[in-house]
């Protein structure tokens, strides 16, 4: 029998099929047992992650300093400084890599959920384990610098959307970064490179079931915006659906 990394190969180098219906069913079937429990987890996390973002962001400029910068006013983009915009690049980034585990957890949840198994709040932390978060936390920090990168790149030309379109097509490239990092344990750079390679066989379908994906999620913003944090988890279900249909697990 091969192994799992063997199997990747083989996938590499001869392609795969996938049909949209089958992938999008299985990511919404998954997505039906796991809607409510991972948007409460991820209601509850954000809750305490603003809170506490609050609290070090006070203490850090003052809070007579942090209620005159909250001002409208002072909160236009034209009238920011360099430095400003430096920080909250750079603090924007590091939380998107600390975080990454807790959704990583998620996928593992989807995982949980599609085989029937017993699913507890413990598991979701269950990636911020050493050997788990450095790898999850450069991979992050890769895909966040290069999108990033290319974004303003772009944004130079004076047309927003071709930022847009470039953050949203090296997110597309990396969606089978992490199921690879916490399911077949490759290492950062080795999920990365893999993930863009086996994209890159089925680009144009992979990134229409991401563009529906955004579009639900999307939507549950509009019902009073408590609805995003249960339609995200699509996203996550998402993830574990391509990564199953494409490289499966073992029996």
């Amino acid at each position: 029998m091969k192994s799992n990394k063997d199997r990747i190969q083989n996938l590499k180098n001869n392609g795969y099929s996938l049909e949209f219906e089958t992938v999008f069913n299985l990511a919404f079937e998954n997505y039906k047992k796991i809607a409510l429990y991972a948007g409460l987890l991820i209601l509850v996390f954000s809750v305490f992650f603003i809170i506490a973002a609050l609290i070090i962001i006070a203490f850090t400029y003052g809070l007579d300093n942090f209620q005159q910068l909250i001002t409208p006013e002072n909160l236009d983009s034209k009238k920011l400084s360099d430095d400003f915009l430096l920080t909250y690049i750079g603090g924007a980034t590091l939380l998107s890599c600390f975080i990454s585990p807790f959704f990583a957890g998620l996928i593992k949840m989807a995982h949980f959920a599609q085989i029937d198994e017993e699913f507890h709040v413990a598991d979701v932390f269950e990636f911020y384990r050493f050997s788990y978060f450095k790898e999850l936390f450069l991979a992050t920090l890769i895909i966040s610098i290069l999108s990033m990168g290319f974004s303003s790149i772009l944004d130079a030309t004076g047309i927003p959307m071709l930022g847009f379109i470039a953050s949203l097509t090296v997110s597309v490239l990396n969606l089978l970064t992490i199921p690879l990092i916490i399911f077949s344990k490759f290492n950062a750079i080795e999920a990365i490179t893999t993930s863009v390679n086996l994209v890159l066989k089925q680009p144009l379908l992979l990134f229409a079931l991401m563009v529906i994906v955004y579009l639900a999620i999307l939507t549950g913003i509009f019902f009073f915006f408590i609805g995003f944090f249960f339609t995200l988890p699509f996203m996550y279900s998402m993830y574990y659906a391509i990564y199953s249909c494409i490289i499966g697990f073992e029996e």
